[in-house]
């Protein structure tokens, strides 16, 4: 089965504010019909590359079988990992980045590895806000999700798998 996945992060008052995440499934049924499921959620205090990334694992974590998936998102921080080598590098030093201060965000990235590991992969960077739709609609849903109400939103520790 293809699958097609936009996503968006997004976080007021960046590195301590509010976020979200939002996050496009798609897919075309054998008949040709396209079938979509939008997921987002918000968290108390959060970054945008916290949030960047649970869009995609939260994507990737509702496919029930091993797909060919086409990702979508204009974080470069999430797409370079992905296709530039980043990740691998990460790994082989221990978790550490190339000026050797610890890896942000590994518990994500560890809980990205695996939701991606059944899936066959391909990566796209988009611009954002120009006007692409999917990606629109991904941070309409992102920033919905930064700004509910306080009640609504998840506790993000900065180090959670963020379930």
């Amino acid at each position: 089965m293809h699958v097609t996945i936009y996503t968006d992060g997004s976080a007021r008052g960046n590195p301590d504010g509010p976020g979200g995440y939002g996050a496009l499934v798609q897919y075309v049924d054998p008949s040709g019909t396209l079938h979509e499921r939008e997921y987002a959620q918000g968290y108390d205090k959060t970054t945008n590359n916290r949030m960047e990334l649970m869009g995609v694992i939260v994507a990737l974590e509702h496919l029930t079988r091993p797909c060919i998936v086409d990702i979508y998102a204009d974080s470069q921080y999430v797409i370079h990992a992905m296709t530039k080598g980043w990740l691998d590098k990460w790994q082989q030093n221990g978790w550490r980045t190339s000026g050797k201060d610890p890896v942000k965000n590994r518990s994500l990235w560890l809980r990205l590895i695996a939701a991606a590991r059944p899936h066959e992969i391909t990566w796209h960077w988009v611009r954002g806000h120009a006007g692409h739709p999917e990606n629109e609609r991904c941070d309409a849903l992102a920033t919905a999700a930064a700004d509910a109400p306080p009640e609504t939103l998840l506790h993000d520790d900065g180090e959670s798998d963020l379930k």
